[in-house]
């Protein structure tokens, strides 16, 4: 009887340490807003290339002189290689437009659909199966 109650608590274990991933894993409906769309232009201040979302964060100086500090989500760094961009595409200091949507719960948080590099070249941003608006803006 013991061996069969740790044998199912070491299966019940394996079985929740492997879902983790998933259950981590969020919808674009889960968080963004897609009738809070925005464009943002400002410069990088930091950028997290890692999976399984890329994120960059931006300063974007609003009316008034106020600097807002977003986080920037993005597709996965596969898909965005795939989308042209490369790990260098960003760096600090870079001046950059993002068109996005903007995060449920009001923090300074955006999807990004669309960003435009410092050279000027017009990429994805996103996930092509993030669930998210299908028009590109």
């Amino acid at each position: 009887m013991r061996r069969n109650t740790v044998g199912l608590l070491a299966l019940l274990l394996g079985a929740l340490i492997a879902a983790t991933p998933v259950l981590a894993h969020h919808s674009f409906a889960a968080q963004y807003d897609s009738n809070k769309p925005i464009d943002l232009k400002g410069k990088v201040t930091k950028i997290e290339w890692m999976n399984p979302h890329v994120y960059f964060y931006v300063d974007v100086t609003e009316t008034g002189g106020k600097v807002i500090n977003y986080a920037i989500e993005s597709g996965a760094p596969n898909g965005l290689y795939r989308q042209g961009w490369r790990k260098d595409s960003l760096k600090s200091g870079d001046t950059v437009s993002v068109t996005g949507f903007l995060a449920k719960d009001g923090s300074y948080t955006v999807n990004a659909r669309n960003v435009t590099l410092p050279d000027g070249r017009r990429v994805f941003g996103g996930s092509a199966d993030d669930g998210g608006p299908t028009g590109r803006r």
